[in-house]
C-alpha cells in the first residue's frame, strides 16, 4: 500500500503538480532538443532506441501530456505545448547541421514537423480535458493508446528476431499505456477498456492485414539494358510482385511486397534471360530494405 501511495503522489506531482511556467517550458524545449540532437550525431546511438526520439512519436507524447495536464486553462495548454514543439523540433535540425553532410538541407526534413507543430495547438487545446479523469480523458487519449499499443507490439515482435533491439522501446511504449490510464482513468472498465480494446484491435489488423506495404523501384544489379518485350516470371511465392517498370538505359523493376522473405524471379527479353533472388528483409531500424542479387 506504501509503494502504491508513492507510485500514486510522483504520478500526481508529474501530471499536475508542476509549476509548467513559461521560462520551464522553454528550458524543456532546448534540453528536450539537445538530449535529442545527442541521440542522433552520436554513432553510438545509431539503431537503438534512443536514436527513435528524433524521428518518432513516442518521447514527444510524453513530454506533450506533461505539458497539458499541468495547465491551468485550455489556451495556456495549446500554447505552451505549440511554443515547445516550434523551439525544440527547428533547435534539433540546427544543432545536426555542422555534424551532417547534408548541412542546411537538413531543414528540408523539417517541414513534416512543422505541419504536426501547427497541429499541436488544437490537439492541446481539447488535450487538456485529460484533467478531468473521466470517460472524456479516456476518449481524447484512444488515439494515443491506439498508437502507442501499435509501438508496443511492433517493437517487441522485433525484439524477440533482433534481441534486444527495440526492447527498451517496447517498454517505454507499454509503460506509457499503463501510466496514462492509472492517472487519468479511475474507473477499472475504464483502464481495462483503454488497454485491451486497441490491443485486441491491433492484433486482430496484424492478422488481416499484410505485415508490411512495401513498393519501390529499383535497378537491377547487373544493370540489363532491357526492350519493351521483357517480361518477369517470378517463383510460386505469394508475398512479392516484380514488374518492368523502365527499359532501355537504366532500366528499373518496380516491387511490391506484402511480407518478408526470399524468393528467385527471372527476367526474359527475347533470345536473354536474366536470373535474380531477391530478399525483403527487416533492418535493426525496423524498416524493410531490399536486396537483389543476380544469379
Amino acid at each position: 500500500m506504501k509503494n502504491n501511495n508513492l507510485i500514486r503522489k510522483a504520478a500526481d506531482k508529474i501530471f499536475g503538480g508542476l509549476n509548467m511556467s513559461w521560462l520551464f517550458v522553454v528550458l524543456l524545449a532546448v534540453g528536450s532538443a539537445v538530449l535529442t540532437s545527442v541521440f542522433i550525431i552520436i554513432p553510438v546511438f545509431k539503431n537503438t532506441s534512443f536514436y527513435r526520439m528524433g524521428v518518432f512519436f513516442e518521447a514527444w507524447i510524453l513530454l506533450a501530456v506533461m505539458i497539458m495536464s499541468n495547465c491551468k486553462k485550455p489556451l495556456e495548454s495549446a500554447l505552451k505545448t505549440f511554443v515547445f514543439f516550434l523551439i525544440s523540433q527547428p533547435l534539433i535540425y540546427l544543432i545536426q547541421v555542422p555534424f551532417n553532410q547534408m548541412g542546411w538541407q537538413l531543414f528540408s526534413y523539417y517541414k513534416y514537423w512543422f505541419i504536426w507543430t501547427l497541429l499541436t495547438f488544437p490537439m492541446a487545446f481539447v488535450g487538456w480535458y485529460i484533467k478531468r479523469k473521466n470517460i472524456v480523458s479516456l476518449l481524447i487519449f484512444s488515439p494515443i493508446l491506439f498508437y502507442l499499443t501499435s509501438c508496443y507490439l511492433d517493437s517487441f515482435s522485433f525484439t524477440l528476431k533482433h534481441f534486444p533491439f527495440m526492447l527498451l522501446t517496447g517498454v517505454f511504449c507499454l509503460a506509457q499505456v499503463i501510466l496514462y490510464l492509472y492517472v487519468f482513468t479511475p474507473k477499472l472498465w475504464q483502464r481495462l477498456a483503454g488497454f485491451f480494446v486497441p490491443l485486441a484491435l491491433i492484433l486482430t489488423a496484424m492478422l488481416i492485414f499484410p505485415r508490411l506495404s512495401l513498393s519501390e523501384h529499383n535497378f537491377l544489379p547487373d544493370d540489363p539494358v532491357l526492350t519493351d518485350a521483357a517480361v518477369v516470371e517470378m517463383e510460386d511465392n505469394g508475398f512479392v510482385d516484380i514488374s518492368i517498370d523502365k527499359t532501355g538505359q537504366d532500366s528499373m523493376i518496380r516491387i511490391n511486397a506484402k511480407d518478408y522473405g526470399i524468393t528467385n524471379f527471372t527476367i526474359k527479353d527475347g533470345s536473354r534471360e536474366y536470373h535474380y533472388s531477391i530478399e525483403i528483409y527487416e533492418d535493426n531500424n525496423g524498416y524493410a530494405q531490399t536486396r537483389i542479387v543476380s544469379k
